[in-house]
């Protein structure tokens, strides 16, 4: 098959996979509202479906042995998603908000304004996360990611949403259920599974056509696809008032690859080929939380970005570029 067909069958399947998370999603939302979590809270329970697509091209990624695509993916995803979803979040909030009279005092600031909750619940412990999958895959005696690393990363996702949901109760609704939701939720996973296998599948035959590393075709060709179509959703969630819940998502996504996402790769256990380009993705994987966490707090009362924290999100991605193509892959 012609390669240019194989980006029209990636951009297709992404599409599929983002669909079938969407469509998982709703029965999620209600035992959201049911067990009454906050948005923070809710965001680390929602990750389980809407980071789906994620966790599915891994599996797929192992069980058709070509694991570096997976491992590409893992990292990819998560250093563009932060800065992506933050620039899209802060332009879709440029709006007035009907019953909301605080968020004038923010458009007036510049201030893309979130919930404090958010770095308790999401940023801080995401960032523990990371250091945990640094310590268990950089050092040379236990390098790469074994049987072992991926049991422990689970265990650290059921400690993250544990924690999130024990923060962030509140009390439940009622809500209603139909069987419209059920079969469409059935429908929805199917097209996850196909999505997936056929985003691996394209991702190796354009990397096969362009002649470079799966891992690489993980990072800037599955990463990027399957981060893409969450621009809609952000920025859909945002323009609709719910600001925190339409940001901060993101980073609870995020603790799902690096955990759930990370236990298939590990199961089959998978080497680091290149170590000078896992230790400095990883880096910019830390980096981007680590800036939230910094930048997030204004002051006492307001907690957000303000527009040059904006800048500063989307300067860090175009050094992370401009590291990989100069120093790491030498393209020049």
């Amino acid at each position: 098959m012609n390669s240019w067909l194989w980006v029209l069958v990636l951009g297709l399947a992404a599409w599929a996979a983002h669909w079938g998370a969407d469509r998982l999603l709703t029965p999620l939302k209600l035992l959201r509202k049911q067990w009454g979590l906050t948005a923070s809270a809710g965001a680390a329970f929602l990750a389980l479906v809407t980071a789906s697509p994620e966790v599915a091209i891994n599996v797929t990624s192992a069980a058709r042995d070509v694991s570096d695509i997976g491992l590409g993916n893992l990292l990819g995803s998560n250093i563009i998603s932060i800065p992506l979803m933050v620039t899209i979040a802060y332009f879709a909030s440029r709006k007035q908000f009907k019953n909301n009279k605080e968020h004038q005092e923010h458009l007036d600031k510049n201030i893309l304004a979130l919930n404090k909750r958010s770095v308790s619940v999401l940023s801080l412990p995401y960032l523990g996360i990371i250091a945990l999958v640094a310590i268990l895959t950089l050092p040379k005696p236990w390098r790469g990611l074994q049987h072992v690393d991926g049991w422990i990363m689970l265990a650290a996702y059921a400690a993250f949403l544990t924690h999130a949901i024990i923060k962030g109760k509140e009390k439940g609704k009622k809500v209603e259920w139909n069987k419209k939701q059920v079969w469409l939720s059935i429908a929805g996973a199917f097209a996850i599974a196909v999505g997936a296998f056929f985003i691996v599948k394209a991702t190796e035959n354009i990397v096969s056509a362009l002649n470079i590393s799966e891992i690489v075709g993980g990072l800037f060709i599955t990463g990027i696809m399957t981060t893409a179509p969450e621009i809609f959703k952000t920025w859909s969630v945002v323009k609709g008032g719910e600001v925190t819940a339409g940001t901060t998502s993101v980073i609870a996504d995020n603790a799902v690859t690096m955990t759930v996402a990370f236990f298939p790769l590990a199961l089959v256990t998978t080497p680091i080929e290149d170590f000078e380009l896992f230790w400095v993705n990883m880096a910019f994987v830390g980096l981007m939380p680590l800036l939230y966490t910094l930048f997030v707090h204004q002051s006492k009362e307001l907690h957000g970005f303000s527009r040059w924290q904006i800048f500063v999100f989307d300067a860090a991605y175009i050094v992370y570029l401009l590291v990989m193509v100069f120093y790491v892959l030498k393209l020049f």
